[in-house]
């Protein structure tokens, strides 16, 4: 299955590229949320992971947060800093085209929190997903805060299309790996759990979860 997930750079860029306004243009509920908490705890320096078209980039940038995104879909990257300069921000955005699988290329404690949505449950294995959280770890400040989203197993979709290992299963040509309790808790090693908050979104609708972390003084 390993040429079925590293395939899903292609299918990503093309459906940019098809729709550049695919997931429309405000900003998720989940981005609204972290906008509040960061803005609320002083965290102004934000690495997003996953960034995609930049509908929450854009909603940060514009609360006066500094930005920096990455994307693996060349298409998306462009497509944030064409967006980016056409919106006027306050501040300016930090757009690169980067595989998260390898790593995070800032030097450590550079960030104040990190944001992704859907990021989590795509198609990374559970090895992939623990080097990301440890990584993301590693780039955030002391007390950082960590928000990410994921489709969780109570979703529709769970179990129910083509089998891709681990808890993957590909939809439409697109590889998801839902989330359970467990795992989150899994792969909260070195953070503090602050919460676990269920959500849905879209049609169908899926089934999310919504995790708040904090990195803790204690190495994992």
């Amino acid at each position: 299955m390993k040429e079925v997930l590293n395939a899903q750079r292609r299918y990503w860029q093309n459906a940019f590229l098809r729709n550049p306004d695919m997931f429309g243009s405000k900003p998720s509920n989940p981005a609204t949320f972290a906008a509040e908490l960061f803005k609320r705890e002083n965290k102004n320096r934000i690495l997003e992971l996953g960034g995609g078209q930049g509908r929450d980039t854009i909603h940060f940038a514009r609360h006066g947060f500094r930005v920096h995104m990455l994307d693996y879909s060349k298409a998306a990257v462009t497509m944030v800093i064409d967006k980016c300069r056409e919106s006027l921000l306050p501040v300016p955005v930090d757009a690169l085209r980067h595989d998260v699988r390898k790593g995070l290329p800032f030097d450590d404690e550079t960030f104040d929190a990190c944001y992704s949505h859907m990021l989590y449950c795509m198609a990374f294995t559970t090895s992939e997903l623990e080097l990301l959280s440890c990584e993301v770890r590693r780039v955030l400040r002391p007390e950082g805060l960590h928000v990410y989203t994921a489709r969780n197993t109570g979703d529709a979709h769970y179990r129910k299309r083509r089998y891709c290992g681990e808890d993957m299963y590909e939809i439409n040509g697109f590889v998801v790996h839902f989330i359970s309790r467990e795992k989150v808790e899994h792969l909260a090693k070195g953070y503090e759990i602050v919460s676990v908050d269920e959500f849905e979104e879209g049609e169908l609708p899926r089934k999310l979860f919504r995790v708040t972390l904090r990195k803790t003084t204690v190495p994992p």
